[in-house]
Parts: C-alpha cells; sequence; structure tokens
C-alpha cells in the first residue's frame, strides 16, 4: 500500500509541454507553491505522499531518480525531512541541488520561524532547534516563501521571470482576500487541544491559544497518565481536539468523550497536485475547525 502510495504521488508529476526547468518538491504543500509560481514554465515531481508524516519517510529509489534529473529542490527545511532528505540527496548524486548551491531552495530559511529552541535536546521529545518546520499552514509565510521563490526561478530561468512574479504576486492576492474572513470566522474561539505541534503558525495568526497537545512531548505517544491529566486540566472548560488524518485517533477520542469537546481531524497538506484555491480551501476547513472551539 505504501509503495503504491508513493508512486502515486511521484507520478502525479506535471508535465507540461511548454516546461523549462525540473523541480522536485519534498511536500504537496510546496508542490502547490511551485506549480502556483511556475505554472507551465515548471515540471513538478512531489516525494511525499500527504497522508504520511514527513518526519518519518524513508529514502526510496524513486526519489532518488526524481532528485537526479532536477534543476531545482524545493524542500520545508528545518529539519522536517532530514530523516530522508540527505540520504536520497546522496543517493541522487546530483550536485546542482545540495544545500548552498542555487538548485537548492528552502522554504524555512526565507520567513522567521516560532518556537525557535537553541537549547533543545533529546530530553524535550522530537524538537526542532531551528524552529517550528510546519509554516506550510501560515498562508501569509506561505505568499512570502513564494515571492522567494519566484525570485530563485527567474535566476535559473531569466526567461520566464515575468511569469514567475505574476504567479506569485497571484497567490499573495489569494491568501489576502481571504485572510480577514478567516480572522473573524475564528474571532471568540476558546482554544485547541492538538495531538502535535503542526498547526501552531494558524492558531498564532488567527490568535486563538493553544491549550495543549495530546502527545506529552514532541514525537511521543500519548499516555493514560498524559490523556487523564489534561481531562482533569480542561473539564468544564470549551475548546476543540485537531488532529490529522496519519495521526492515531485513541488519544483524540478519549478526550473528546471526557471533556465534551468536537474533534476535528484533517489532511496537513493539500492532495499532490492542488492547485492553490485547493490549498486554500484547506485552510478554510482547519479554520472552520478551530472556531467550532466555542
Amino acid at each position: 500500500m505504501k509503495k503504491t502510495l508513493l508512486a502515486a504521488a511521484l507520478l502525479a508529476a506535471t508535465v507540461p509541454a511548454t516546461a523549462t526547468l525540473n523541480v522536485v518538491a519534498t511536500t504537496s504543500s510546496m508542490g502547490v507553491l511551485v506549480k502556483a509560481v511556475g505554472g507551465d514554465a515548471v515540471k513538478l515531481t512531489v516525494l511525499a505522499p500527504p497522508d504520511r508524516d514527513v518526519h518519518v519517510l524513508q529514502a526510496r529509489p524513486s526519489m532518488m531518480v526524481a532528485l537526479r534529473n532536477a534543476n531545482l529542490l524545493v524542500s520545508v527545511g528545518a529539519e522536517l525531512e532530514v530523516g530522508w532528505l540527505p540520504a536520497a540527496l546522496q543517493g541522487a548524486g546530483n550536485g546542482k541541488i545540495l544545500p548552498g548551491t542555487p538548485g537548492y531552495f528552502e522554504a524555512a530559511a526565507q520567513v522567521p520561524l516560532i518556537e525557535g529552541a537553541a537549547a533543545a535536546d533529546r530530553s524535550q521529545g522530537d524538537v526542532h532547534p531551528m524552529g517550528n518546520p510546519h509554516l506550510t499552514m501560515d498562508p501569509p509565510r506561505m505568499a512570502d516563501i513564494a515571492g522567494a521563490l519566484a525570485g530563485r526561478l527567474s535566476s535559473l530561468d531569466a526567461s520566464n521571470a515575468a511569469r514567475y512574479r505574476s504567479g506569485a504576486a497571484a497567490f499573495r492576492k489569494a491568501v489576502e482576500a481571504r485572510l480577514p474572513g478567516w480572522k473573524q470566522k475564528a474571532a471568540g474561539a476558546k482554544g485547541v487541544l492538538l495531538f502535535h505541534k503542526d498547526v501552531n503558525y494558524l492558531t498564532t495568526l488567527l490568535g486563538v491559544p493553544v491549550l495543549g497537545y495530546v502527545e506529552p512531548l514532541p514525537g511521543i505517544p500519548p499516555t493514560a497518565a498524559h490523556l487523564k491529566e489534561l481531562t482533569d486540566r480542561f473539564k468544564g472548560q470549551k475548546g476543540v481536539i485537531l488532529f490529522t488524518e496519519y495521526q492515531p485517533g485513541q488519544g483524540p477520542d478519549f478526550l473528546s468523550r471526557n471533556l465534551g469537546w468536537p474533534k476535528v481531524r484533517l489532511p496537513l497538506d493539500p492532495a499532490v497536485g492542488a492547485s492553490a484555491e485547493e490549498y486554500l480551501e484547506l485552510i478554510d476547513r482547519w479554520v472552520d475547525g478551530v472556531a467550532s472551539g466555542r
């Protein structure tokens, strides 16, 4: 099943007749930006299926083949793909897309990150010292990244520079058109319990507090003692439990049953090949989930 999903993701590469650049995106959210900015001027391949936890993928030969032929690699960065991307790059043997070269673009390096922890160690769980890497849940940051991506694509393919700038500007305009409605809808929400620190950028954008986490520490499965502690702490309050499709449901089910809170389970990334509109529709659904915690 896993091989089928991965093959489907890689086969979903967009191959416009006019494409001049081979671009590989590590996730489908990064693929959204490549498609929005590059349009028909790029051939897009996405490595990670959206229904898998990007933290724990394994490098596969099919990834190495895609990377071997790439002109540009677009990653999330901040160590989100550290478990498999370095191995895939080593196997690909394409020096033009290694970190530090013009062919390597890291989204996390283009915007400020939240929750940096310079003194982090393994006793704090699966933490990211550079900052929270789940920036794809922040559409305005994604718009900033789209602008930077347009610049990088232009440096590699000057003949389509105007097209790249226009694509980035259209993405920003679409985000800005939705932003007031998102904030209005979430106003007054009491707070959210997240499974993992993967929706924090969106809650920060909306001004809604994160009350706690189903995981006792990042990357550590919930324990009975931790779930009871959360239940005792929030009994009688209002809120909502949010988690993703690849996270186990037992902990959220227990909390929903004992707190009387709604639980909302959604994909963290859009489908492979999704458009900017489909990405924003996914954010719409997450905002609806946050707003249900009243």
